[in-house]
């Protein structure tokens, strides 16, 4: 099984605001039982989803609303918007040009915000700035608005773009820890407007996609541009990968270093530097694979104790347990419930 960061529960609860002002609570639990999330799990605080529930519960509710941003903007953005938006893009004759274009095909669609880019020193920058100063953010529709700059830049170059900065016009979230898979690049909160930065170098490249790429991007998303990673080449997500490959006979941070070619104390400052430790990293993939393990196979829990690395099964009921409020029995029972 491939080794995937999971989500946290209250990034799906978060992703569900707009819909919640327009949704009933039957409807939600409708529409989570047929993305294989039971509505246990969205009431447990500690749950956690694939990142395949989480697209699919993002895709039922963007077709049952009729809204390709999940109601989080004053206005729907209908289906075949994403679509709209890469034709416009695609005869661009840089990717300078074709984000000026994604900043202009914005505008026509929010009232509430406007799009803007600015160059100066070197760096490009696009702002989410508000039409009128008593205009509330709603954290995740920002959120999901530079995943998508981010996003579509990086398909249209064929590789993940590298970030200079992110700003939020909100205050930071509780756990935003938890969200080092999704924005791992400087983010600051707090600042007076939503912002995402670029090198112009990298804008001034030129990029070649045709419409056939353009559908199957389309036909994917969101799956493709809200787990783009802001910097895929970080070391947390290298030791992510050694653990996972190694979880089942062990692995310390010696053994990590060295596949690495680091010394420990450099290893261990290089992820204090990104907020994470290698103890952490460790917990975070046994967790991940736990969970996936008890979502999508019927194994045994004794034999999924042994394949993330614990020598006896109580053990992995009192880690499990701290990651997600819940012994692993009981998750998989919620799981799995309608």
């Amino acid at each position: 099984m491939q080794e995937r960061a999971t989500v946290p529960i209250s990034f799906l609860r978060n992703m569900l605001t707009g819909a919640r002002r327009q949704l009933g609570a039957h409807d939600i639990d409708v529409l989570a039982t047929q993305a294989g999330i039971s509505p246990l799990l969205l009431r447990q605080g500690g749950a956690r989803v694939t990142r395949e529930q989480f697209v699919r519960m993002y895709e039922g509710v963007a077709l049952f609303m009729g809204d390709e941003m999940l109601g989080l903007w004053s206005r729907p953005i209908r289906a075949g918007a994403l679509k709209y938006l890469g034709l416009s893009l695609l005869d661009a004759p840089s990717l300078m040009v074709a984000m000026y274009r994604f900043t202009r095909f914005w505008n026509l669609l929010l009232d509430d915000y406007r799009l803007r880019m600015a160059r100066a020193n070197g760096v490009a920058t696009i702002t989410i700035a508000p039409r009128l100063d008593s205009t509330t953010p709603t954290p995740f529709g920002h959120e999901l608005m530079v995943k998508l700059i981010h996003g579509v830049a990086s398909w249209l170059l064929g590789r993940q773009l590298p970030v200079l900065g992110v700003g939020f016009a909100f205050r930071r979230p509780a756990r935003f820890d938890e969200y080092a898979n999704l924005f791992p690049g400087p983010v600051r909160f707090g600042q007076a407007a939503t912002s995402v930065g670029f090198s112009e170098a990298v804008l001034r490249q030129t990029f070649r996609r045709t419409r056939g790429e353009l559908l199957d991007f389309v036909r994917r998303a969101p799956d493709d541009w809200i787990f783009v990673t802001f910097d895929h080449d970080t070391t947390r997500s290298s030791v992510r990968d050694f653990v996972a490959a190694r979880l089942a006979t062990g692995v310390t941070l010696g053994a990590a270093a060295a596949s690495l070619h680091m010394s420990e104390r450099a290893l261990s400052r290089k992820l204090a530097s990104e907020g994470t430790s290698f103890r952490a990293v460790k917990e975070e993939v046994r967790r991940d694979v736990a969970i996936q393990r008890l979502v999508k196979t019927r194994e045994p829990i004794d034999l999924i104790a042994a394949s993330v690395g614990f020598d006896n099964t109580p053990a992995f009921h009192r880690a499990f347990r701290g990651w997600t409020g819940s012994t692993p029995r009981g998750y998989r029972r919620r799981a799995s419930s309608d």
